[in-house]
C-alpha cells in the first residue's frame, strides 16, 4: 500500500499541474501551443482516482504539485514548449511556401 502511494504522488509530482488549469483545456483546441495539456489531462484522471479513494491523499498531492519547485518548472516547460512549437509551425510554413513555389511551380 505505501509503494502505490509513493508512486501516484511521484506521478502526481512528475505531472504537476493545478486542477482549474485542467479542466479549462481541451486535448483537441485548434491552433494549441501547449504541450503539457495531455500530461495536465492524466494528472486530472489521477487526482480524481486518488480523490474517490482517499480525499486526504488527494489533498496533498494537490498540495505538493503546488509548491513552488514544481510551479517554477512547469512553467518553465510550458514557456520553452511553446517557443518549440512556434518555431516548428513557421519551420512548416517555410516547407509549404516552398514545396508550392518550388516544386508544384504556383
Amino acid at each position: 500500500m505505501l509503494q502505490s502511494r509513493a508512486l501516484v504522488i511521484a506521478l502526481i509530482l512528475l505531472l504537476s499541474t493545478t486542477l482549474p488549469e485542467v479542466h479549462s483545456k481541451s486535448l483537441f483546441e485548434k491552433d494549441r501551443r501547449d504541450w503539457l495539456v495531455i500530461p495536465d489531462a492524466v494528472a486530472a484522471y489521477i487526482y480524481e482516482t486518488v480523490n474517490k479513494v482517499s480525499p486526504k491523499v488527494a489533498q496533498f498531492l494537490v498540495d505538493a504539485s503546488q509548491t513552488p519547485a514544481v510551479v517554477v518548472t512547469r512553467n518553465f516547460l510550458i514557456r520553452e514548449t511553446t517557443k518549440i512549437s512556434i518555431l516548428a509551425e513557421q519551420v512548416m510554413e517555410k516547407l509549404k511556401n516552398l514545396w508550392h513555389t518550388r516544386v508544384l511551380g504556383y
